[in-house]
């Protein structure tokens, strides 16, 4: 019963959306005033014209050709055509990004290759990149929020630098969701139905739905509800295992006991099954004619099961796991936006408050299997003298909490002088608890303080603050030639207090009474503290209406913090500093549009996640040196007939050090004297492939009454660095390169739209990213794949009044 009664309860938003759609059969006038969604390609008009591309990237609603920065745009016809609904889905969609995974909701984001590989650790550094809906930062200490695409207008891939306008943690770029919003002009509601199958895998589906009520001439609300299930593809197979539980006797002499385990009870086929739910309410209400106010609230639940990653060494698309595992990410978002006018000047203030819980269940066990040769790590016995299983498991819970406040100035847009300038202040807090056990071990211990069954934990509350004053202004030198700047001047204020290290010294230092709360502990009191100033200098040359070049010297920072050790010093801010060429065209009467960039990149002082092995194993966070990118990055669409259109984008990107990376030394810290190199000077940085690009082939005919369409796209990348380190990288190996096809056909009879598709259609095995749980120096050799989704088969059915 509370199984069905929970999935009824999420749907009662998706229900409301979609109960008034029958309405608009009584309405067919309305209904028919409905514009269809703008193609990617030739215009709605029925010319072979390309849509124009409407982005609001520099805090101003303006054409995308117009906009002197790198910036992709996906716009919602283009997010439907490729079945877009989750970050991965549209990740590939977007060459100048990577991105590091475990899962949904468990993935950091990177621009252009500034990426170390040590980003997401909840208590690490925070993102290299900017994420934001709408006009507020949802930019997270840990994993980036996978937010559901549903009736979502595009979204929008800012890369390099965006310190000027949008801060910290916007280093190596900036991605953003915008919504629709609610309409007073007319009724619209509409849902979409689809069932998909993993080819090896199990079913899924999805029911989606919005409806837009306009409440007067001046008010409207907009709902929007979603359910969705996606099936499993990785199997947990049977698998047993002997520790050989080394341990020292009294006498002084090291025997072996060993012990042999087993994981039938968790073995299960397609165990990797993800439910997600959630909505959206937006208001909009026009004051007057000048002042608008809407606020909304978004909330998600997401419960992903099983592993994402598998063990090549148990087969493909199998693990041998002996815990339970699971990520339950729970989220929402209050958001007001406040626009209007003061004099001829538009005035916007933008405030959030995010709440997100995440409660992690993972296996631990390749850690224990790894330290099975050390003596007396994992030789446990109860008071009954019988040996314990010391399979380690990982509890993470996290509770963190956003607000922002933006308050913005932007002077009217036709002047020959215009400014935008504001006050931004944000506040994001983690209380952050992880424990390390192994069921029965808190019973071995007679005598010794512990917690439970912990064998280390970590229990942290995190605090970090930006305070910030910006203002970018351009000016037409020329009616041709416009010259802008920009500054921000920042402060960061971060704190860290709590615990982390073996459960006997938590005990010890009275860290676990009360528990888990701990305002009785003092062990770790920590701040970091920084100023400073990012800017940005930019040349446009708008040769014609059709085409424009622009060269930009921008620069970047992300905020410094602090480590979990105790005896580890704070690490300071990385910058970047951004040189860059660009072209925005369009060409044979906007049939052609073609832009691009050419950029060098200089990462300063760069947070580098490091592990001290003379440090219980923790990995911490060092300014380890310095790196740099050449870089191109390219996209081109084509209406080649009012029928066919091809679009490509593309990047290559040369990411290496310039500087040698030292290993840690004996206080802790990166000691260069030691001659010990963790990484030399000319490593490739991780994640970031030279090569990735996506291409697309979309044909549209009559068939009959039925605007039909065929549909095929191609994303290839080149091979990728696991890891930066060369120990860490040479234990887990790289990436090798793939290449992915995807097709679709279906048709659409008025308001009605089908289509089956199939995704990796040659159910190509590649591989995203490489990874392990534990610190790669330590299990790197049990290291696991992040692999492109297997062979998907789907079927959509939708329907807008």
């Amino acid at each position: 019963m509370r199984v069905k009664t929970t999935r009824a309860s999420r749907l009662v938003l998706l229900l409301a959306s979609t109960a008034l759609a029958p309405l608009s059969g009584m309405q067919s006038a309305l209904a028919a005033d409905v514009p269809p969604a703008a193609p990617a390609g030739p215009d709605s008009t029925g010319n072979d014209t390309l849509a124009e591309i409407l982005v609001t990237a520099q805090k101003r609603s303006e054409n995308l050709q117009n906009v002197p920065i790198s910036l992709q745009a996906l716009g919602a016809a283009t997010l439907e055509q490729h079945q877009v609904q989750s970050f991965d889905d549209y990740a590939k969609q977007l060459p100048s990004v990577s991105f590091q995974s475990f899962g949904p909701g468990q993935s950091q984001l990177f621009f252009r290759g500034i990426s170390s590989g040590g980003d997401g650790l909840p208590f690490g550094a925070l993102p290299t990149s900017g994420f934001y809906l709408d006009e507020i930062p949802v930019t997270t200490i840990g994993s980036l929020l996978d937010v559901h695409i549903y009736d979502v207008a595009r979204v929008e891939a800012l890369s390099g630098p965006q310190g000027t306008l949008y801060g910290a943690s916007s280093l190596s770029g900036t991605l953003r969701i915008i919504t629709n919003k609610p309409d007073t002009s007319k009724f619209s509601a509409g849902y979409d139905v689809q069932g998909t199958r993993f080819d090896k895998g199990s079913l899924g589906g999805t029911i989606e739905g919005f409806v837009n009520i306009p409440l007067s001439d001046r008010a409207a609300v907009r709902i929007v509800g979603y359910d969705e299930h996606d099936g499993g593809y990785i199997d947990n197979t049977y698998h047993q295992r002997t520790y050989q539980s080394p341990h020292t006797l009294d006498d002084g002499t090291v025997v072996n006991s060993p012990i042999t385990v087993d994981n039938s009870k968790f073995v299960k086929k397609n165990f990797n099954d993800v439910d997600t739910y959630g909505g959206r309410v937006a208001l909009g209400i026009d004051l007057d004619d000048d002042w608008t106010v809407t606020p909304q609230v978004i909330a998600q639940h997401q419960r992903s099961n099983g592993s994402f990653l598998y063990d090549p060494k148990a087969g493909d698309l199998q693990v041998h796991d002996y815990a339970p595992e699971r990520n339950i990410d729970k989220w929402y978002q209050a958001a007001l936006t406040i626009e209007g006018k003061v004099w001829d000047w538009d005035v916007l203030y933008s405030g959030g408050y995010m709440q997100r819980s995440i409660d992690t269940h993972a296996d631990y066990s390749y850690y224990t299997v790894a330290y099975d040769a050390y003596p007396n790590y994992g030789y446990f016995t109860n008071s009954m003298g019988k040996q314990i299983d010391p399979t380690q498991y990982y509890y993470g819970h996290q509770d963190l909490t956003k607000q922002s406040h933006e308050l913005r100035f932007s002077s009217p847009a036709a002047n020959r002088w215009r400014v935008t300038a504001g006050l931004f202040y944000q506040e994001q807090t983690n209380q952050f608890q992880a424990n390390y056990y192994a069921p029965g071990y808190g019973s071995s211990q007679q005598g010794s303080p512990v917690y439970e069954d912990d064998i280390f934990l970590t229990n942290v509350h995190i605090v970090d603050r930006d305070y910030a004053v910006f203002s970018q202004a351009s000016y037409d030198i020329l009616p041709s030639v416009t010259l802008t700047g920009g500054v921000r001047g920042f402060i960061a204020d971060n704190t860290l207090t709590g615990f982390s290290g073996f459960a006997s010294d938590a005990a010890k230092a009275g860290c676990v009474t009360p528990f888990p709360s701990l305002n009785s502990c003092s062990y770790l009191k920590k701040s970091f503290n920084d100023s400073g100033e990012t800017h940005k200098l930019n040349v446009t040359w708008q040769i014609d209406p059709d085409r424009m070049v622009y060269a930009t010297y921008s620069t970047g920072y992300r905020p410094g913090g602090n480590n979990r050790r105790a005896a580890v010093e704070p690490y300071g801010s990385d910058t970047l500093d951004n040189y860059e060429l660009g072209w925005k065209t369009t060409w044979f009467d906007q049939k052609l549009r073609f832009n691009g960039a050419v950029y060098y990149e200089e990462w300063n002082n760069l947070q580098y996640a490091l592990v001290a092995l003379n440090s219980g194993s923790v990995t911490n966070i060092y300014n380890a040196g310095d790196a740099r990118v050449y870089g191109v990055e390219t996209d081109i669409t084509w209406a080649v007939t009012r029928s066919l259109t091809l679009s490509a984008s593309g990047a290559f990107n040369d990411a290496r050090l310039t500087t040698d990376f030292c290993a840690i030394g004996a206080n802790s810290n990166p000691d260069c004297a030691s001659g010990i190199i963790a990484a030399p000077k000319g490593t490739r940085l991780p994640v970031q492939p030279r090569i990735k690009f996506n291409t697309t082939a979309r044909y549209e005919f009559l068939l009959g009454e039925v605007d039909s369409f065929v549909q095929g796209s191609l994303n290839h990348q080149t091979s990728t660095r696991s890891f930066l380190g060369t120990t860490a990288d040479d234990l887990v190996g790289d990436s090798p390169g793939f290449t992915t096809v995807d097709v679709s056909m279906g048709g659409k009879i008025g308001n009605t739209t089908a289509e089956f598709y199939i995704q990796n259609l040659f159910d190509e095995r590649g591989g995203l990213t490489r990874n392990t749980f534990s610190a790669p120096e330590i299990s790197g050799q049990y290291a696991r794949i992040y692999p492109t989704k297997p062979r998907l088969f789907g079927v959509k059915f939708g329907q807008k009044f």
